[in-house]
């Protein structure tokens, strides 16, 4: 039945937004870690997501959200002149991560937000079938 394909699209991006979620977790753990080499700090991750259309029927198609990989950001690794520190190189410095704490915090309360939509449509969903079936009674 084409209309409970809605559950599936509204899934598929509720399983998006999580991947999304725990992505920006990761990056915000690991934003304030720091390195002695500026290859081995650690680097920002974010998935790469995609729109597949999917026919599910002759007469029904619906799309999904697929999560295709997850990227790097290439940006460089700070350089932090700390000779205390015990990660420090030979020159003193330590390289820090190239994570954006106020870029996470927004990305992580629009992949909230995001779940949450899903999560809404779902819910309306179910509401509109139920009372749907309650008209024949």
């Amino acid at each position: 039945m084409p209309s409970f394909n809605i559950f599936d699209i509204a899934g598929s991006g509720m399983s998006a937004q999580t991947v999304r979620l725990n992505t920006t977790a990761s990056n915000l753990a690991n934003a304030d870690s720091v390195s002695s080499k500026a290859g081995d700090a650690y680097k920002a991750r974010h998935p790469v997501f995609k729109a597949v259309q999917a026919g599910l029927s002759d007469n029904a198609k619906g799309s999904q959200v697929q999560v295709v990989g997850i990227a790097q950001n290439q940006a460089a690794a700070e350089a932090k002149y700390e000779p205390g520190n015990p990660l420090a190189n030979a020159d003193g410095y330590v390289y820090s991560s190239n994570v954006n704490v106020v870029e996470e915090m927004v990305d992580m309360i629009s992949a909230s937000r995001s779940y949450q939509n899903n999560v809404e449509v779902m819910n309306t969903s179910k509401e509109l079938m139920l009372a749907t079936l309650k008209l024949g009674q």
